[in-house]
């Protein structure tokens, strides 16, 4: 376990530094989108993420790595909006909306080391793959429950899938790390 929390701390730790490089070039500009355009966001790079690994062809010089950061980080943004709502116009300084950033982030490792003691760390098992199969049934799942208005009877609410999906992502980022290392 300590291995997976030191390699955890390394992505999430590389994905904050281009947060906040990209709060440097825009600022907070993505405090304005609802919370349907940041799942719809998710969307597109997961779907990105599966056509690259079922086409050997691509046409864009960027491989899964820099789509899965940016799915942890579209996560992080929604639950930022989830916590403090939509505005009409960006409102956060850049240290503001890093803090928020570290907050959700450690949410997220929290949840990550209750979840593998409980399942032995059995995501280091999984394909790259299945992760993305995840994350794309998460998506789903998510636009239903925004679908209802946020309404579920039995089901897991918002908050809890885009944790799930930013854990994904850190595992498939692990993942590709460990593989890349391994070349």
């Amino acid at each position: 376990m300590e291995k997976t929390l030191h390699q955890y701390d390394e992505v999430v730790k590389e994905c904050r530094e281009l947060f906040a490089n990209k709060l440097q070039d825009y600022g907070t500009a993505w405090r304005i989108l609802r919370l349907s355009s940041v799942t719809d966001q998710i969307y597109i790079k997961a779907n990105r993420i599966r056509s690259i690994q079922e086409n050997e062809v691509k046409k864009v010089d960027e491989g899964e790595k820099s789509e899965f950061i940016g799915i942890l980080n579209y996560s992080i943004i929604a639950l930022i909006q989830l916590e403090l709502g939509v505005v009409d116009s960006p409102d956060l300084e850049n240290e503001k909306a890093l803090e928020l950033y570290d907050v959700q982030a450690k949410e997220a490792r929290d949840l990550m080391e209750r979840k593998n003691h409980d399942y032995g760390e059995a995501w280091r098992d999984m394909r790259v793959s299945s992760i993305t199969d995840l994350i794309l049934q998460k998506i789903l799942r998510i636009k239903q429950i925004e679908d209802n208005q946020g309404k579920t009877l039995v089901s897991e609410g918002l908050k809890a899938n885009y944790l799930d999906m930013l854990n994904y992502a850190v595992f498939s980022l692990i993942h590709i790390a460990e593989q890349d290392s391994n070349q």
